[in-house]
């Protein structure tokens, strides 16, 4: 597929701009932030539009329009799309692998943190970038639809705990949209249990309804923790859902390209 700049959205790019929640509000991040890209099966009167940031894809259009090994840049990426385009990914990559998905909206009064002594929460700014890429190697995703630390620290859209100079959580909002921000937050292995994330999510949401917009939240239908945060922090089911991890180019694709 073609690639376009994250400013420059292709025509069927609306498709995706509908004021969304949950995964949902990526075109519009991209189209705000300049994070991430578009890409489409030809310059002229594409068929077939997708966008891509932080490991994520939507993806639509006609699929009989696109050769599998055209969709090689989502290797890698959680894909959401019509259902229609399945046997085509299936075809594209060696392995496409279902997953069912929660979409919750905040709609309810959250329940107060406790938040322990000798620990802040507030808001990241620019000079906290150094403090939130000290975090643990595996929170590393919560800052990937920003472009690294530095990005989301100097967005205002994330809210941390610290113990001194040390972030032990963060909260922030991974697509920001024009109606809905989704929520996304992260814990260092050695701070949870300590209700950290539910402080962090708590000062991020109010910060959400103060801009006009509603908190959503996403997360695998098999990860108990983070449904018991959502719930807790006043977000509510609102629908399930199924995207496709894409694996590895399959080998066929590879030589078809090649051919």
């Amino acid at each position: 597929m073609i690639p376009h700049a994250s400013h420059q959205p292709p025509a069927p790019a609306r498709v995706f701009l509908s004021g969304a929640p949950g995964t949902g509000a990526l075109a519009e991040h991209v189209l705000t932030t300049g994070h991430g890209r578009w890409w489409t099966d030809r310059v002229k009167e594409p068929r077939v539009v997708a966008v891509t940031c932080g490991g994520h894809a939507l993806l639509a259009g006609d699929p009989s329009a696109v050769s599998p090994d055209q969709l090689a840049p989502l290797a890698g990426h959680h894909v959401e799309s019509p259902g229609r385009f399945v046997p085509v990914l299936g075809a594209a990559f060696d392995h496409l692998h279902p997953w069912e998905r929660m979409l919750y909206v905040h709609s309810a009064a959250p329940v107060t943190p406790r938040v322990p002594r000798g620990v802040t929460v507030r808001r990241l700014s620019l000079a906290d970038a150094p403090a939130l890429a000290a975090l643990d190697p595996s929170t590393a995703r919560i800052h990937d639809t920003w472009g690294g630390p530095a990005a989301l620290s100097a967005s205002g859209l994330a809210w941390a705990a610290f113990r001194r100079d040390r972030v032990l959580a963060v909260a922030c909002t991974r697509f920001l949209g024009n109606r809905y921000e989704d929520v996304a937050c992260v814990t260092a292995p050695d701070e949870r249990r300590d209700h950290l994330a539910l402080a962090c999510v708590a000062g991020l949401t109010s910060d959400i309804a103060t801009r006009g917009h509603r908190a959503s939240w996403t997360c695998s239908r098999d990860d108990r923790p983070s449904r018991l945060l959502a719930w807790t922090a006043g977000f509510r089911l609102a629908h399930e859902y199924v995207h496709h991890v894409a694996g590895p180019v399959s080998h066929a694709s590879k030589l078809a390209e090649a051919a």
